[in-house]
């Protein structure tokens, strides 16, 4: 399989440079005093979590970062590693980690202390955002606009692309932050939906699309070494908001967007727990669906431990995950 071997090879370098400057990270952030002020909206258990480094989405940004820029600039056998519309990704990552950076700053230093920026002001920028990245990948890239499971050519969507592209974006950066509420869980979800894609991306033959996904894999594999319970540190709103409009920038570029809410099981039922959940709380003036949103407090509040959430959820996701490409490589291999 072309590029395969090269895909999971960046992957374990973008591990081993995240784990090197995991510990200095944490200890510059202790020194900052970047502390994540706790909600008191959420279960007991969480208190014990208040202070612990925050931001910590600069952890495996950097990496990312430094390794496709890097390996963008230089050839081997004259051949680049990585294309330039990897940029389009990397630049939606780091757009979205500063609208999560000042989100996240807003909460620990900022007028709204421990609440962070206002939901409208952050919908706001994640919309034009998006938007703005909508367009690029239309009209710059020129993405295959939807590969629908019966047919092997693309379906042309139009303009309606952009309004639809944006909304998948938006709705994933917050699918995922919603995520992003127990030690290790965002980490662990994420590193399994960038995994299946980037098999997708090698079996489509965008390789340099793959070997991006295995690079923010091996990144978040080490990450995960610093935030799995108890977290030495937090993603934040920095991390889990360009997560999650990352990937569906990645989708976005290999067609296969409409199987998202499959491959991403967990975050896309994490936002709808909150959706059902402050709608009926509305509707009913006070009464609730579930114990707490997002979802995995509601199992909190059941009696889960954290470790059981993680586990069972990263199960649910991989088995998600796993159907998805499973289906997706017998359709090409049929075709």
């Amino acid at each position: 399989m072309r590029g395969s071997s090269l895909a999971i090879a960046i992957s374990g370098f973008s591990f081993l440079l995240t784990v090197i400057w995991g510990s200095p990270f944490i200890k510059l952030l202790k020194h900052l005093k970047i502390g994540k002020i706790i909600s008191m909206d959420v279960p007991e258990s969480h208190l014990a979590k208040m202070n612990t480094p925050t931001m910590g989405g600069f952890m495996f940004l950097i990496p990312i970062t430094i390794l496709t820029v890097i390996l963008n600039a230089v050839s081997l056998f004259g051949s680049r590693l990585f294309g330039s519309s990897i940029f389009v990704p990397l630049a939606t990552l780091w757009l979205f980690a500063l609208i999560g950076a000042v989100d996240d700053w807003e909460g620990i230093r900022g007028p709204r202390r421990g609440l962070g920026m206002s939901a409208r002001t952050k919908f706001t920028l994640q919309a034009l955002v998006a938007i703005a990245i909508a367009y690029s990948l239309k009209e710059l890239l020129v993405v295959p606009n939807l590969f629908w499971p019966t047919s092997p050519v693309p379906l042309n969507l139009g303009w309606w692309y952009i309004p639809i592209a944006a909304f998948i974006i938006v709705a994933m950066a917050n699918a995922v932050n919603f995520t992003d509420g127990i030690d290790g869980l965002a980490g662990m979800i994420c590193m399994t939906m960038f995994g299946a894609y980037g098999i997708i991306a090698i079996f489509q033959g965008q390789v340099y699309l793959a070997r991006f996904c295995f690079c923010i894999v091996g990144a978040l594999a080490g990450f995960l070494w610093f935030n799995v319970k108890p977290a030495e540190l937090m993603m934040g709103d920095t991390g889990s908001q360009a997560l999650g409009a990352m990937l569906a920038v990645v989708a976005l570029m290999t067609g296969r967007w409409v199987f998202l809410p499959l491959i991403a099981i967990i975050p896309v039922s994490e936002l709808l727990s909150v959706i059902i959940q402050v709608s009926y709380f509305k509707l009913t003036h006070g009464k609730r669906v579930f114990k707490k949103s997002p979802i995995h407090h509601h199992f909190e509040m059941l009696g889960w431990q954290e470790n059981q959430i993680v586990a069972r959820f990263w199960l649910i996701g991989l088995i998600g995950a796993m159907i998805r490409s499973e289906e997706h490589t017998s359709e090409l291999q049929s075709h």
